[in-house]
């Protein structure tokens, strides 16, 4: 006899260990029990959508989740897309899972999903579950996230050779037009595939947004200046824009000082050596 009040004791029948599943299919078939589900074996994901507790709580779980309520033709994209192709660090389990759908396709709402509709020709796909290629990944990304995670992403898609350039470049030429295309494009110039980590990915676009050339760029030449020897620089628009606004160094305590230090910028004049301090005579 179960005691009211008292949690169901864990059960997991051997048909569905390790798995994830509809709670109302399992009731129906007679695996489980409400109450069943409700004991430490299982993890609800998602509205009617449980896990077995031992699999690892990472985005494929979400995704597992989530395609259990999909509708058909719907296809994983963006980050979530990016995950599956094996970027371990493009999204978390407690992440919005990015389908996209043709919009003839009508998807509720759903909490921890993010549905993107098209009413263009729909993106290559391949995969179990289906997903679209690396390359429209990296373009869905680049239009979906923030900057600084998305070229982390790109980076390395194209650094484990899961895409390439041509790749890319294919596709933002294909997606010429639509919204966030320009977008997409100047975040593709910013990738890079020698990046060895996410945080060196994340470094190099803050410092390209804030109006610095990009570490490992020719920017760092003797010689800087913008002419045909950074043609061939990914970037070049914003690495010739950064040298142009580069502040030259400021006196402490002139007037172009002031306004910098108020804005936390006087990074010249924090540069200059500070003075010894002076101690009364006979003090030291």
């Amino acid at each position: 006899m179960t005691l009211t009040g008292m949690p169901p004791s864990p059960y997991r029948p051997a048909a569905l260990a390790w798995q994830v599943l509809r709670g109302s299919d399992a009731v129906r078939r007679g695996l489980l029990t409400e109450h069943q589900l409700r004991s430490s074996a299982w993890l609800r994901v998602r509205q009617d959508v449980y896990a077995d507790t031992r699999l690892d709580r990472d985005h494929g779980l979400a995704c597992r989740a989530a395609v259990l309520r999909l509708p058909p033709g719907a296809t994983f994209a963006g980050p979530s897309a990016a995950y599956l192709h094996g970027v371990e660090h493009a999204a978390a389990f407690t992440d919005d899972v990015h389908v996209l759908v043709p919009d003839s396709v009508r998807l509720g709402v759903q909490q921890g999903l993010r549905v993107h509709e098209t009413r263009l020709a729909f993106p290559p796909v391949h995969g179990d579950p289906t997903r679209t290629t690396p390359a429209w990944a990296a373009w869905e990304t680049a239009v979906w996230l923030d900057p600084v995670r998305a070229v982390g992403i790109i980076d390395t898609l194209l650094g484990r050779g899961l895409t390439t350039r041509d790749a890319l470049a294919e596709a933002a030429v294909r997606n010429t037009g639509r919204p966030g295309s320009r977008r997409a494009g100047r975040l593709f110039d910013l990738a890079d595939p020698g990046a060895q980590s996410p945080p060196e990915s994340h470094l190099r676009v803050r410092l390209v947004l804030a109006g610095h050339p990009a570490p490992g760029t020719p920017a760092v030449r003797a010689d800087p200046a913008p002419g045909p020897g950074l043609a061939g620089v990914p970037g070049r628009r914003r690495v010739r824009r950064a040298l142009a606004l580069r502040p030259g160094p400021v006196a402490p305590g002139s007037a172009a000082a002031e306004p910098a230090r108020r804005r936390g910028l006087g990074r010249a004049a924090r540069d200059q050596p500070a003075a010894a301090p002076r101690f009364p005579r006979g003090a030291r």
